[in-house]
Order: C-alpha cells, then sequence, then structure tokens
C-alpha cells in the first residue's frame, strides 16, 4: 500500500511540474495575456478601437491583405491545452454574428465541401513567398450559432475550385462552433495550409500542417515572436 502511495505521488508529482512547465511557456507567449484582452473585447469592442486592424490592411509589400476587419486576438503557435497549438489567427470582429464581412485575402480558387457548413478553403496554385509550391488558405466560422452558413450565396455547398479575386466577398463572421447551440466568441479563424503534393490541402487542425503567416502578412503573428503583444504593422521605415 504504501508503495502504492508513493508511486501515486511520483506520477502527481511529475504531473504538477509538466502542467507548470507549461503554464510558464504559455505565459511567456503571451497566451494569458491575449485570453484577457480576447475577453476584454468581446465584452466591450468600442472601448478598444486600437486594437482594431481594417479588413484589407496590407502592411508595406506583404503578398496578403488582411481577410476581415477585428482584432486579431489569437495568433498562430498559441497554446490552450497542453499538446495543443493553434494552427492560425482568430480575427475578432466584435460584432453580432452576420454582420462583419469576410474577404478573400488572396486571389486563388475557391472550394466548399457539401458538408461544410461555415467553411471555404482557397486553393492558390503559386505561393507568392516559394513559388514552386502550392498552398491554401482557410476560412471558418462563418455560421451563426445554430450552424445557418454565413458564407455568401455565390458558393453554395459543392462548389468546386471556383476563381476568385483577393478581396472578393466569401461571407461574414460567426459563431458556430461545430456543434448547434454552443457558439464561440464571433470571428473568423484563418489559417494557411500546406498541400500534401498531390493537389490537396492537409488537415488544417494539426499546426504541422499549416505555414506561420506572419511573412504573408509583413507583422508578426507568431506566440513566440510576437509574446504578449497585439499585432499591428510594424511601423514604416524613414
Amino acid at each position: 500500500m504504501r508503495k502504492v502511495l508513493l508511486v501515486l505521488l511520483i506520477l502527481a508529482g511529475f504531473a504538477a511540474a509538466v502542467l507548470g512547465a507549461w503554464a510558464v511557456r504559455r505565459t511567456a507567449q503571451g497566451g494569458s495575456a491575449r485570453d484577457e484582452r480576447v475577453i476584454a473585447f468581446i465584452r466591450s469592442p468600442e472601448a478598444h478601437a486600437d486594437w482594431v486592424l481594417e479588413a484589407g490592411t496590407r502592411c508595406a509589400d506583404a503578398p496578403f491583405r488582411l481577410p476581415t476587419r477585428g482584432f486579431i486576438g489569437y495568433v498562430w503557435g498559441d497554446s490552450f491545452r497542453p499538446g495543443h497549438h493553434h494552427s492560425g489567427l482568430d480575427i475578432f470582429g466584435g460584432t453580432a454574428p452576420g454582420e462583419t464581412p469576410v474577404y478573400a485575402a488572396y486571389s486563388g480558387y475557391l472550394t466548399r465541401l457539401p458538408e461544410w457548413r461555415s467553411t471555404v478553403i482557397i486553393r492558390i496554385p503559386s505561393d507568392p513567398l516559394q513559388p514552386e509550391r502550392q498552398i491554401w488558405t482557410y476560412y471558418t466560422h462563418l455560421a451563426d450559432p445554430q450552424g445557418n452558413s454565413l458564407i455568401d450565396a455565390a458558393f453554395p455547398p459543392g462548389t468546386q475550385d471556383v476563381f476568385v479575386e483577393a478581396g472578393t466577398l466569401l461571407g461574414f463572421q460567426g459563431n458556430f462552433s461545430g456543434t448547434p447551440g454552443a457558439p464561440v466568441g464571433v470571428h473568423l479563424h484563418f489559417s494557411i495550409v500546406r498541400d500534401d503534393g498531390g493537389g490537396h490541402f492537409l488537415d488544417e487542425r494539426d499546426i504541422e500542417n499549416t505555414l506561420d503567416p506572419s511573412p504573408y502578412f509583413g507583422m508578426a503573428l507568431n506566440a513566440e515572436a510576437l509574446g504578449d503583444a497585439i499585432p499591428t504593422c510594424p511601423p514604416s521605415a524613414p
């Protein structure tokens, strides 16, 4: 009995150490500060207008433009739980579902799978930063809490490889979590997804299948590099 108790204590101590290290790392990456800011923004967006970037914002000569208006609350590499890293950007509009437009960040070929209520993906045959490879831009949460789509009617379920110019209206920010009646905060989740080498997109939920969006937008959007700062375009060189 004593041996079993000793083993349990050792395991509990190890688990506490792992969680403590994760908490320290998350704090170092700015996760805690970002949590607080996201909550503050959702509660009172008008009080934090200086955190907001406009749709179409382009930093210097970066290839992508911001796909929607809002506060970039979470960035690539944020960690919400042990072993998990956020695969993209969460841009909070501070409005009700269906009010904040979402646009294509870069030209490409749009697909909406038949089962997708709140998601579209755009194939970019030639990555503007590495022209020899194909990439995909992924947009989701474009539905209300019950899963009623807020995607523009031009892109019904089953849309396949339709060309869209940068700046094309794709739909509106929503708060569909994937479970009807269990909404998240109204926002756009955007990520840059790798191609599998055979012309198909990889699973966006795994950060290893996505790319750091920082160089595509010309600003720090990586949790490790950003720390607890608020994402914004860097000042122009004199």
